[in-house]
């Protein structure tokens, strides 16, 4: 017969080996996300290319990225349903404005990175 204290015990050892109460690892922007940002997106979204001179949009630097377009902040940290730059670059705006404009859809990886990144806060980290 099991004890209650062995019962107890197992089932601590159950939920700290499952993956779904595992504490989630922090998503790093200047580690993770400015990464992708810099292959996939600097090379229209800075100063001088068509991208910074139609929305207004830097993502040059952390700074750049949160400060957003001349109509708005494209991050809402914590809130990665909200934020414009989630919904451009998983195709849920008209495909005239899917980003990157006129390229390959970012990876499910790359797109599931950053929207883990603004979910965490969307920190300077």
């Amino acid at each position: 017969m099991i004890t209650f204290r062995a019962a107890a015990l197992a089932a601590l050892a159950l939920a700290v080996a499952s993956p779904a109460l595992a504490k989630e690892a922090p998503v790093s922007f200047s580690e993770d996300v400015h990464p992708i940002l810099q292959v996939r997106c600097v090379a229209c979204h800075q100063a001088g290319q068509d991208g910074f001179e139609k929305s207004g949009l830097d993502l040059t630097t952390y700074e750049g990225t949160m400060k957003g377009t001349k109509h708005g902040p494209m991050i809402v940290a914590g809130d990665p349903v909200t934020s414009n730059l989630m919904v451009l670059i998983d195709g849920k705006a008209d495909k005239s404005l899917q980003m990157p404009h006129g390229k390959k859809k970012l990876s499910s990886c790359d797109r599931d990175l950053i929207r883990k990144w603004i979910k965490q806060g969307a920190q300077n980290n």
